[in-house]
């Protein structure tokens, strides 16, 4: 019996995200000042699991797992955040523009880290508790965000989104003022808004590991009540949902999110808007479908992403929220001209 037109879709396009997501991650440990070849990191990736024999010197062993595989492993779980959260505001807010970058929780969740950053002064390492006070900026920034442009008969698209690049200004504003107060810290606080996996280690990935396994489960868990929330709020409170208590719920969740990954990796724009947009428009538009392919589909993409990041001006690298935004402003911008054609 063969499958449904939709679920072949999902099938393929799911598919094609994993061998996307697992030759990124090869390539990723491949590239480098030292390049290994291809054929090396597949053999002593195997020779881990107890199959075959690696040919890798211990030199390179070192890079492929000191260096290079913590960087991809935290690159994926900061894109399947950043994605998940993204699809996930969009569902809440039913707004398809919505996106933790967009809606100031980025940049609230930038203004808690900043303050942990500069409260460590010259020391280099990221304390457990530094998660906790971007989360606190993160909701306190969509509270702000929701309260002056979600509210109300009134509320729009527009206004949602104009309320949350104010909020964002004035986060940036603060980022600002602590970053000319504390000179010392000034060059690390800089490199972290610009966004770089450039310091990932396994301690790293250990730290921000549970919060987006909780986060994201989350999120992907609240998919069939998204879809019921799309419909608005009178029609799914009429069909038994608990409007309110999802809301705080999502909100949370992608706002915990979105804070541990921002804390860790600085601020990267657009992965929220375009990977859930892309997904979209592959499976449809049921949360099911869009939020566990967007989980897969950001950690696909944000491994290339940094990859082009580190290799494009070897032996230098460029910013990772530099190459994202290089990618994503463009497709907002069409995203922007699709909507205003199918409104006029």
């Amino acid at each position: 019996m063969s499958q449904p037109p939709q679920r072949r879709r999902v099938v393929v396009v799911t598919s094609l995200i994993v061998v996307v997501l697992v030759t990124a991650m090869v390539t990723g440990l491949s590239l480098g000042p030292m390049n290994i070849p291809f054929g090396d990191i597949v053999g002593n990736v195997l020779s881990h699991l107890g199959l075959g024999h690696s040919v890798v010197s211990p030199t390179q062993s070192l890079v492929i797992w000191q260096i290079r595989a913590p960087r991809i492993v935290l690159g994926s779980l900061v894109g399947a955040m950043l994605a998940t959260a993204g699809a996930t505001y969009q569902g809440v807010f039913r707004n398809p523009l919505a996106d933790p970058y967009l809606l100031g929780v980025a940049a609230g969740a930038g203004l808690g880290a900043t303050i942990a950053i500069v409260d460590l002064g010259g020391t280099t390492g990221i304390p457990t508790w530094t998660p906790w006070l971007a989360f606190a900026g993160a909701m306190l920034a969509v509270a702000t965000t929701w309260t002056i442009g979600g509210r109300g008969r009134f509320a729009s698209s527009t206004t949602l989104i104009l309320a949350g690049v104010a909020v964002a200004a004035l986060c940036t504003s603060a980022q600002t003022y602590l970053q000319q107060s504390s000179t010392v810290s000034i060059a690390r606080v800089y490199i972290w808004l610009l966004g770089s996996l450039s310091g990932a280690s396994w301690s790293s990935v250990t730290l921000l590991l549970p919060y987006v396994i909780v986060c994201a489960g989350v999120c992907v868990a609240s998919a069939r009540a998204l879809d019921v929330l799309s419909v608005g709020d009178v029609e799914a409170r009429a069909l038994g949902l608990p409007v309110t208590q999802v809301r705080f719920v999502v909100i949370v969740a992608s706002s915990f999110g979105t804070a541990a990954v921002v804390s860790v990796a600085g601020l990267i724009g657009f992965v929220g808007i375009i990977v859930p947009h892309m997904v979209r428009l592959a499976v449809g538009t049921s949360y099911r479908r869009v939020l566990p392919i967007s989980l897969l589909g950001g950690a696909a993409f944000l491994v290339v992403a940094d990859t082009v990041a580190r290799v494009v001006m070897s032996p230098s690298e460029l910013p990772l929220g530099v190459v994202t935004a290089l990618v994503g402003a463009p497709v907002f911008v069409i995203i922007l001209n699709s909507r205003r054609r199918f409104v006029s």
